[in-house]
């Protein structure tokens, strides 16, 4: 894998807040990065500074091998923000021939490329309607097409999926996981499921520092995990599951949701799945999912 971006040092200062204070990670290429934490824990900000609208930070940023905002950057790096709208006066085509052209396109490439980016997006079929004749998830999927001009290797989308019901989310989720081998791609969403579904590394700010900065395909725990998510409080469920073979500990990540921990060399750990399952049956334990490993929101907020 070859490094997207580095970050060494980074910090942001406005007046007495500390937006980001000396934070450190890499980038490789792959498939997507999640970036979270809560309101004010300084995503927009390093976001900005990727996009190279700040200027002026502490410490060190590369984005291939260059600093951010660079010329050369320039149909490399793009970027959605949360609130990027369609102009309502022109239609689809005409509207990302124009975004085209303002990257270098020429008047014929910039159709084609306009073209090109909703066939991607799977929407060659609305470039000729106005804005204001699409749903909102279809407009949303023209922004992310509009940030795919040129082909850049590196798309930061901040909210993609911010107001989308469960079908448009769900479309907007499948269509980032397709183009993940022509570009990665940097999501900022408050919707951990989403990015669980779709994300290799996780970026965790808060208050300015980044808190954790995992590779979760890689990643390997001294312990392994599974997360049961049951319909109903049962008292007895943790001592009941302590009890299975191989199980280390159990607790309560949150509601109704128990973390089971197992030794990796244990030789029951292959099996451990169905003795949950099986349990669950016998205590008339109604499950709704079973995952193997943590879940991307017990990663962040884990007891351990």
């Amino acid at each position: 894998m070859s490094t997207l971006i580095s970050a060494q040092n980074l910090s942001k200062t406005y007046g007495a807040k500390r937006a980001l204070d000396s934070v450190n990670f890499t980038i490789e290429r792959g498939k997507p990065v999640a970036l979270v934490g809560p309101n004010g824990a300084g995503k927009t900000t390093l976001f900005s500074i990727l996009c190279g609208y700040i200027k002026s930070y502490e410490g060190k940023v590369e984005i291939l091998n260059h600093v951010p905002g660079h010329p050369a950057l320039i149909n490399r790096v793009s970027a959605l923000p949360q609130d990027a709208q369609l102009d309502p006066r022109f239609n689809i085509v005409t509207q990302l021939a124009f975004y085209a052209k303002l990257q270098g396109f020429s008047r014929k490439e910039s159709i084609q490329e306009a073209t090109r980016v909703l066939e991607l997006v799977s929407l060659s079929d609305v470039a000729k309607h106005a804005s204001e004749d699409l749903s909102h998830g279809m407009r949303k999927r023209v922004t992310i097409a509009q940030a795919l001009i040129g082909s850049p290797e590196i798309v930061l989308l901040d909210e993609a999926n911010a107001g989308l019901d469960p079908i448009h989310a769900r479309q907007i989720r499948e269509l980032v996981s397709d183009l993940s081998e022509q570009a990665t791609f940097i999501l900022s969403s408050h919707d951990l499921s989403e990015l669980e579904r779709l994300c290799s590394q996780v970026l965790h700010l808060n208050n300015g520092v980044l808190q954790q900065h995992n590779t979760l395909a890689t990643n390997k725990p001294k312990k392994h995990h599974f997360t049961l998510m049951l319909s109903e409080e049962h008292e007895q469920a943790i001592s009941q599951l302590q009890s299975l073979i191989g199980v280390d500990e159990v607790y309560k990540s949150q509601s109704k949701e128990y973390v089971i921990a197992y030794n990796t060399d244990t030789s029951e750990r292959e099996k451990l799945d169905l003795q949950i399952l099986k349990m669950c049956h016998k205590q008339g334990w109604h499950y709704r999912q079973l995952v193997n490993g943590h879940t991307l929101e017990n990663q962040i907020f884990a007891k351990e």
